[in-house]
């Protein structure tokens, strides 16, 4: 069985008569009652022990009240005790020296015993609840470090091993796609079919891993926002996405202009990427995708809106989480991570991502990044 501890009280007062008053009553509620009748002496009896709340008289011979409250709350041991002065003095100045000093709280002679058991058992409490958050606080502060340290040997341990599959990978799928150019009319249909599936599974891990390893840079690298020559982004995305738009029969319609943001432009690129990829293989038939921008405050809203049916408040909530797709269309498979990259990315670069969605009205995806200021 664990005892509780005692809570202590010092008592600093250098009249007799106030100290046994104070004495007997504090004990008969038992509290375990410590006396000094000088500030000095009360300053050397803390090297011995630590009360739990001081009760300090105001006018003392030698140091007084206030002088001896400065020097408990420059001591790191003693700065967190409660100090409470006792006085007679009711000026409004006095009381606010007292507080300036360090002190919580005043009680005034004579005292009544109730609203002094009432303030040492309401300071008595603060503390605890003080000591507790402070621990708390402490105890979390811990976690986040070593939180922090995990997630850094995570995010090392996914890079590396990220970059040591890209290679034998891309060699495998090298190796299918030579056998279809030069087995195409050799072998049978079945076989082919087979060839085609570990060709299309195999650049399908490759996406995946160079997301991956994009999330990884996200994480950890280091850059410099520039403004950023929106036009040249958004050609550098339409050449990646030729072959798509294509297949799809996509129609792109760019702003006469774009407003100048911040940002870095390599990333940038990856959320064009995502945002119109996903508008052509999950939109109308054909897809039609506008893309925008417009000026809010200090931030720039940059958007594209598809022509597809629209998502409803529950599916729009999934979004942006890593391994959520955009549909569950099975003719358009994605590994779910285009999303959360994009919305990591935005993040790092000081912006919001966000949808506005109504079924049957299409979708609008956004993001925003600081102006040029």
């Amino acid at each position: 069985m664990i005892t509780k501890q005692p809570t202590t009280i010092l008592i600093v007062d250098d009249v007799p008569s106030n100290v046994s008053v104070l004495f007997d009553f504090l004990t008969t509620h038992d509290f375990e009652v410590s006396v000094a009748q000088s500030g000095e002496s009360a300053l050397q009896l803390v090297d011995y022990e630590i009360p739990d709340l001081i009760l300090l008289d105001v006018m003392m011979p030698g140091m007084d009240g206030l002088e001896t409250c400065q020097q408990f709350k420059s001591n790191p041991k003693t700065q967190a005790i409660p100090i409470i002065f006792m006085t007679a003095l009711a000026e409004t100045i006095d009381k606010i020296k007292g507080f300036k000093a360090g002190a919580v709280d005043y009680i005034t002679k004579p005292f009544q015993q109730e609203e002094v058991l009432a303030r040492i058992n309401t300071h008595l409490t603060i503390h605890q609840l003080q000591q507790q958050l402070h621990e708390k606080n402490s105890e979390l502060e811990l976690q986040n470090i070593e939180l922090a340290a995990k997630n850094t040997e995570l995010d090392t341990f996914a890079r590396t091993v990220a970059h040591d599959l890209k290679n034998p990978l891309q060699s495998l799928v090298g190796f299918a796609d030579l056998l279809l150019d030069t087995l195409v009319a050799r072998i049978e249909p079945e076989e082919l079919e087979y060839l085609q599936y570990i060709s299309q599974s195999g650049q399908k891990m490759l996406e995946i891993i160079d997301s991956l390893l994009l999330l990884a840079r996200v994480s950890q690298q280091e850059i410099e926002p520039t403004p950023l020559n929106m036009p040249e982004i958004i050609t550098q995305v339409q050449q990646r996405l030729a072959p798509l738009i294509k297949a799809c029969q996509g129609e792109i319609i760019l702003p006469a202009d774009w407003p100048i943001a911040q940002g870095y432009a390599l990333w940038v690129e990856e959320i064009w990427v995502n945002y119109l990829s996903n508008g052509l293989k999950y939109s109308g038939q054909p897809p039609h995708l506008e893309l925008g921008a417009t000026p809010h405050k200090n931030k720039i809203r940059f958007w594209v809106r598809d022509n597809g049916t629209g998502l409803s408040l529950p599916d729009q909530a999934k979004l942006f989480h890593p391994f959520i797709r955009l549909s569950q269309n099975q003719t358009q498979e994605g590994h779910g991570l285009g999303l959360s990259i994009v919305r990591r990315i935005v993040e790092r670069l000081g912006g919001e991502v966000g949808i506005e969605s109504q079924p049957g009205q299409g979708c609008l995806f956004y993001f925003t990044l600081p102006a040029l200021t």
